[in-house]
């Protein structure tokens, strides 16, 4: 049963700070899981001390898991215990006192030009299931332009109607993290793509991209299509929709995009976060240096 200094946390989260449904999903997940791990031993969050934490880090740590996961877990009770403290009373933070291992530098996998060129034109070397609609290829197509294109996270793809395409303008109005708004250029390729699936899908209003029976398209629709045409492409490893961001935020700096261009189109808060991109594209500077100069 759900603590209800939990549920005062969440509704918090979701009304004043505007949380995404995954970060409430994640936060609850959180909260759950050292609850779950301390069992009988728990009893309420306000007599929980510092060392409960350090031995609950440990486990974490035993387990095996990636050090960006234990600190996703540790920020949600972070930001649970700082809303504690300033709403509703506690004297101090026991997870304040508690030093998390350091963040892992692991660069993002990015695709080539020439993957992202194969992936895109994949819909539509299908064949095309018979129980389907005719225009899924379409809507496929229009899904991953869009994405390469702007660059979005899966949540802005996911919540687009069609009155936030700017269909002359040719840009988009994304609702970002923390609902704050932003406009994003479109490339022709997503702009055509969009209006050819509109046009076959007879789509005037609503959501922007339909699942088959017409309803929004859900983030296991889009994981189960990207996995599809992963199958039949020859691309070496996983594709997610963040590694199409990776890919858009590392080609235009390769083009020469200056980083604060960049960190706008992504929607970024901070400037370090669109940073690691810089990392990328020395990487792959190096490794054009060792393959092409003779004297590397």
């Amino acid at each position: 049963m759900t603590d209800p200094e939990e549920t005062a946390f969440l509704d918090f989260m979701a009304t004043e700070r505007s949380a995404s449904p995954l970060t409430l999903g994640n936060y609850r997940d959180a909260l759950a899981a050292y609850r779950n791990w301390r069992g009988d031993r728990f009893t309420t969050w306000r007599e929980a001390e510092a060392d409960d934490f350090r031995d609950y880090l440990f486990a974490l740590m035993k387990q095996g898991l990636k050090r960006a996961t234990i600190r996703l877990r540790f920020a949600a009770l972070r930001s649970f215990y700082k809303y504690l403290v300033l709403r509703a009373g506690l004297g101090r933070s026991p997870v304040a006192e508690v030093q998390l291992p350091k963040p892992e530098r692991s660069l993002p996998v990015v695709l080539t030009i020439s993957q992202i060129d194969e992936l895109l034109g994949m819909p539509l070397k299908l064949k095309v299931d018979s129980k389907s609609p005719p225009w899924l290829p379409l809507r496929d197509v229009a899904i991953l332009e869009l994405f390469y294109s702007c660059g979005l996270r899966i949540s802005e793809l996911l919540s687009l109607d069609v009155k936030d395409v700017d269909f002359i303008g040719d840009t988009v109005k994304v609702m970002g993290k923390g609902s704050k708004e932003r406009i994003v250029p479109v490339g022709g390729p997503a702009i055509n793509a969009i209006q050819r699936y509109r046009q076959e899908a007879v789509i005037t209003s609503g959501p922007l991209f339909l699942s088959k029976r017409r309803t929004r398209i859900t983030q296991q629709a889009v994981d189960q299509l990207l996995k599809k045409y992963l199958k039949h492409s020859g691309i070496p490893f996983n594709i997610s929709p963040h590694k199409l961001r990776h890919s858009f935020a590392t080609h235009l700096l390769d083009a020469g995009a200056d980083l604060r261009s960049v960190q706008a189109l992504l929607g970024h808060a901070s400037l370090s976060t669109t940073q690691i991109y810089t990392h990328v594209t020395k990487e792959r500077l190096k490794q054009a240096y060792d393959d092409a100069h003779p004297r590397a």
